[in-house]
């Protein structure tokens, strides 16, 4: 069970990276062994200032067309239309004006409801004169040796010891020094040693004593000797990106009651280590914090920046145009919306945009095994599994860093979840409910080789079982190529052939693309495959590119004669291959597991097998949940999502597009289902981001603004450089923040109305992930489901806990406080209000008519 191409294409894949590898080392030592052309390195930074600039003003013209839509239709990576793919965009609409008007007025009616009560909470435990705990003194200042030390967070109980002078407490041969950079020799972990004393011991053993002689730092290494620690002020503050945001987050008054908060079911937090771990420059996180995270890969520094040929090819520019290579602390070039191969999910970042009121974010662990086995620079395996498992360490490991800066196991904000009770209870208590999920080509080691899966049904459940004991909640069946579970919806334009030809490295086939029968709707198509980069339909334009990624690294390393793909009949195309009977047990798993499934890049022919099972198990009594998460769906599976009581968040893309989504997608809500909004930023997935609408754009974003909860948000500050959403954009996850801001002054007069779907996300993907693990959906819009009040009395039997009473009786109409709201019915009488009385643990105490 391998994911890896057979023997005749492993041959294959190799000679392509042989030649990317000599092709690369041609390019990277012409650039050591000469002085490129171009402008000098000092250069660099303004001609990338000049390039922003051009963007900002392009994009504001843009915005200001004579047809006034806000933003280009023929955008060329389609961020902005409802579907990303560009034939789709131009489908017309199924539904009938009526149907969207009766959605629309049914959203409208929700916003009126009442709202869920919040509450401001602390950041973290007040801090004592004394630390209670190793953990404690994360991020504190307290009297060591006679000096005012900042105690900056390694890991969990480890620390920098940081002085007023900036420099760091260090071991040396033969004794300690104060350094000027951080280094194993300076992290030092800490352990108790009676009340309000502590030990320092290094890595390797030596411990940190007190020394009486007058010409030193008055440390020195010996056997550890306790120190006592107590608060103190002079300290200097570590250097550290910036969350500019004041104020406490807000949580629930009760940990099971209605939520509110943005959900991001599409962010790539770990792909550092995706593609071998040598494409994507810096870590969401380092040890020694931004100063070390926050650096550009080693092969960008070659040439002072013109090392990076793949960042110049997803750039537009001939290789060896460089960049400055400088981030942490001046930021001039990236990060960037249109820097695709630098860290945008730093988590300081992420922190912002937790405090201005992003609650749910999903994390997707990814690879591409062909692009990585082609890219010539890694240092980690190719394969999918080994990919997963690696990432879905990474997201672990960070979970205990934040936890390290917040005082110790559990107290920091980002908290992975497993279900959506947990999920619920994170978010009410004011922090992020991280979801983990997966998108690969390969997903589970089950490939296609030609026509014939690589594993059996008993090793991809078996694979299944372990993902879901990674923690794995969300999953594609799909990316780039076909596989053992369904077919692709393949890339089109110049990009096409590219995936193309790397799908028959993948599978030993090149895609099965036909002309779509007549019957399908227009819009319902895959990508259309052009040959020669051309089209046989009769020379209709390519449809823009959509997977920079892809065809820089191919076009780099793995373009070497190919051939391309095969000649295809004239479109709209439908790849032949769908959702395979392997396909379909699998989703049969995945509903025993509870997970939530994305039909996010497959066939038309895939997704629409998919839906319609799905739509059966449905009928038959089982429970199911579907999020779409980043619009690689056709526009025909929105209304079928909505009516499986799934969740639908487009790709945010600019903020004026992101408008328009948000307009359609009111048409299409489902009266039986809670509706709430989300956006899929594919952030650190190589998608491109909201550009700027530029400062003379009207309405612009005014600095401070209020977030959710009342927080109040300032202009983002990482080291020296200050981002403003006017003028910068989307630069990194941060930005999120203001870029719902922005949205909101886009609206209009409907920006209320966008802010409060937006703050209803989170709680649309909890309550579509709740029925995902079996509960009913609420009885008061769905009539069928109401009982008698008498039978609904009895099921909410007082001492039970919240929930199985939702086993019992479904979900609640509302969730306020500690009472959650039914309908029941009675003679004479269709919609009777029902409410339960919850304790402050959550079990019934009592039942009440109305």
């Amino acid at each position: 069970m391998t994911p890896t191409p057979r023997p005749a294409q492993r041959i294959v894949v190799s000679l392509l990276a042989a030649g990317g590898l000599v092709a690369g080392a041609l390019v990277i030592g012409g650039g050591l062994s000469a002085t490129p052309d171009g402008p000098a390195s000092a250069d660099l930074r303004s001609t990338h200032d000049a390039q922003a600039r051009q963007r900002a003003e392009v994009t504001e013209a843009l915005h200001h067309d004579s047809h006034g839509h806000g933003h280009e239709h023929g955008d060329p990576t389609t961020k902005n239309a409802i579907s990303r793919s560009g034939e789709a965009a131009s489908a017309p609409d199924r539904t009938t004006p009526r149907q969207r008007a009766a959605s629309r007025v049914r959203v409208a009616a929700q916003r009126t409801q009442r709202e869920p009560r919040l509450t401001g909470v602390p950041l973290r435990s007040v801090r004592r004169q004394v630390p209670e705990s190793v953990y404690a003194m994360a991020g504190g200042c307290y009297r060591l040796g006679g000096r005012a030390i900042t105690f900056q967070a390694t890991g969990l109980g480890s620390y920098l010891l940081y002085a007023a002078d900036r420099t760091f407490l260090a071991a040396t041969d033969g004794g300690a020094t104060w350094a000027t950079a951080p280094s194993p020799s300076a992290d030092w972990t800490v352990r108790k040693a009676g009340a309000g004393r502590f030990t320092f011991t290094l890595a390797d053993g030596r411990a940190l004593r007190r020394t009486t002689s007058s010409s030193d730092t008055g440390f020195t290494t010996g056997s550890a000797e306790s120190f006592a620690l107590r608060r103190a002020s002079g300290c200097t503050a570590f250097p550290e990106v910036e969350t500019n945001v004041s104020g406490r987050p807000f949580g629930g008054v009760s940990s099971f009651q209605e939520v509110r908060g943005w959900v991001d079911p599409h962010v790539h937090g770990q792909t550092h280590e995706f593609l071998g771990g040598r494409v994507i420059c810096s870590p969401p996180f380092h040890r020694y914090g931004a100063p070390a995270a926050l650096v550009d890969c080693p092969d960008h520094q070659v040439a002072d920046g013109r090392g990076a040929l793949l960042e110049d090819a997803l750039a537009g520019n001939a290789p060896g145009t460089g960049h400055d290579p400088v981030g942490w602390p001046t930021f001039s070039y990236w990060p960037d919306p249109h820097s695709l191969t630098h860290q945008q999910v730093y988590y300081k970042w992420l922190e912002r945009s937790w405090r201005a009121g992003l609650r749910i974010h999903t994390s997707l662990l990814t690879e591409n095994h062909i692009l990585c086995t082609v890219y010539p620079l890694k240092k980690n395996s190719c394969d999918d599994r080994d990919a997963v498992r690696l990432q879905a360490a990474g997201m672990r490991a960070m979970q205990d860093y934040i936890d390290a800066q917040y005082g110790g196991p559990g107290r920091g904000w980002y908290r992975i979840v497993t279900d959506p009770f947990q999920a619920r209870r994170v978010v009410n208590q004011g922090k992020l409910a991280v979801v983990m999920g997966m998108e690969t080509s390969v997903p589970l080691g089950c490939n296609v080789q030609v026509g014939r899966p690589t594993c059996t049904e008993a090793q991809m459940l078996a694979e299944l079982a372990e993902m879901k004991n990674l923690g794995v909640s969300q999953m594609e069946l799909t990316n780039k190529f076909d596989n053992a579970f369904t077919g692709v919806a393949g890339d089109a334009g110049t990009i096409g052939p590219l995936t193309n030809s790397a799908n028959f490295l993948s599978t030993g086939s090149f895609l099965r693309m036909r002309t779509c029968p007549s019957s399908n709707p227009p819009g319902t198509e895959d990508r259309l495959q052009s040959p020669n980069l051309g089209d046989l339909s009769g020379g209709q334009q390519p449809t823009p590119e959509q997977d920079a990624i892809f065809g820089a690294i191919w076009k780099l390393f793995g373009d070497v004669g190919v051939q391309p793909a095969p000649l295809y009949p004239a479109g709209p195309h439908c790849n032949e291959r769908g959702l395979s009977p392997l396909g379909q047990r699998l989703l049969s798993a995945m509903i025993d597991h509870r997970m939530l499934f994305d039909p996010d890049h497959m066939s038309v022919a895939g997704r629409n097998a998919a839906l319609d099972y799905l739509e059966q198990q449905q009928a038959a009594g089982r429970a199911v949940g579907v999020v779409s998460s980043h619009s690689w769906s056709t526009p025909d599976a929105y209304p079928r999502i909505y009516r499986l009581g799934g969740f639908v968040a487009p790709y945010a893309g600019d903020s004026t597009g992101f408008v328009d989504k948000w307009r359609e997608h009111l048409g299409w809500t489902d009266r039986r289902f809670y509706f709430g909004f989300g956006f899929g930023s594919d952030m650190n997935g190589f998608g491109a981001q909201g550009d700027p609408r530029g400062a003379g754009a009207a309405d612009p974003v005014t600095y401070p603004f209020t977030g959710l909860g009342g927080v109040t948000i300032s202009r983002q500050r990482s080291g020296e450089r200050v981002y403003d959403i006017n003028t910068d954009g989307v630069a990194h996850y941060g930005l999120y923040a203001d870029w719902a801001e922005d949205a909101e002054h886009v609206a209009g007069a409907e920006g209320p109305a966008l802010a409060a779907d937006l703050s209803r996300g989170a709680e649309a993907y909890l309550q579509t992930w709740e029925r995902a693990w079996g509960l009913a959906p609420d009885s008061c819009r769905n009539p069928d489901l109401r009982r008698s009040v008498r039978a609904f009395t009895r099921a909410a039997d007082p001492g039970i806990g919240v929930r199985a009473l939702m086993r019992r009786v479904g979900q609640p109409w509302q969730r306020l406080g500690r009472e959650l709201t039914y309908c029941a019915r009675k003679p004479g009488k269709q919609r009777v209000l029902m409410t339960v009385e919850l304790s402050r643990g959550g079990k019934v105490i009592g039942v009440r008519r109305g």
